[in-house]
């Protein structure tokens, strides 16, 4: 894992309350993924985003000013009341800085948006250190694979009964990087993904990996990753 530090970082929200309720929620969130991403304190960002969710995506992969980035995004989920993210700090307290202003700034959108008041997230958010090479290699397609749940598959215990159907909603779940991992341009400036893309060999191969992690893939062979499970 040469001298980089990875952690899974994922939180819900306040009594298993729905955090994306449509899919302007889960553009905003992607966008936050991007803006939050700076040591810059984060700009006045609505007035080009709340007028064309898509084009003030590509906008901000455009962006002008170069970032200095808190953390490397290697991977995200998002789910209707949850998200996953693997992340690597760039700096020191790098991940406390960004979550912070991810959560804050999220939360004060959605509060805005649906005229609510109090907290919005479980708590801070959790934080687990990837320590092993058994979770290494397992996190990417746990991230990835989250999306399954909302298709029916039971994808946890080797039980997928039709893995081309699972890989075909898994290409057109866009609240995820795995689009982008497999090359297809989806929101290719939120992440990181050449290190993860180097270890896998490229997209293809990634690709490749994926179907075979379908038929394969066991939370029980990482039964110490049980832990690190929302709860």
């Amino acid at each position: 894992m040469q001298n980089m530090e990875f952690y899974h970082v994922l939180n819900r929200g306040v009594d298993k309350r729905l955090i994306f309720n449509d899919k302007k929620d889960y553009f905003r969130f992607v966008h936050d993924l991007f803006e939050f991403n700076d040591r810059s304190k984060a700009s006045s960002n609505n007035f080009y985003f709340a007028q064309n969710l898509e084009r003030g995506l590509k906008y901000y992969d455009q962006k002008k000013e170069p970032r200095e980035l808190l953390v490397n995004i290697h991977c995200f989920a998002l789910m209707p009341n949850h998200y996953h993210l693997l992340l690597s700090p760039v700096i020191d307290g790098g991940i406390t800085k960004f979550m912070t202003k991810l959560n804050i700034g999220y939360a004060k959108y959605f509060n805005e948006k649906y005229q609510r008041v109090g907290a919005l997230f479980q708590g801070r958010f959790k934080r687990f250190y990837i320590e092993n090479d058994r979770h290494f290699l397992f996190i990417p397609y746990y991230i990835h694979f989250n999306p399954l749940d909302l298709s029916g598959h039971d994808w946890r215990g080797r039980k997928i009964k039709n893995t081309n159907d699972a890989l075909s909603f898994l290409e057109n779940y866009r609240w995820s990087s795995h689009l982008d991992y497999l090359g297809k341009k989806n929101f290719p400036a939120v992440t990181q993904r050449g290190y993860f893309l180097d270890f896998f060999g490229g997209e293809e191969k990634y690709r490749k990996s994926v179907k075979e992690e379908l038929k394969n893939f066991s939370i029980d062979d990482s039964p110490d990753y049980k832990v690190m499970m929302l709860e």
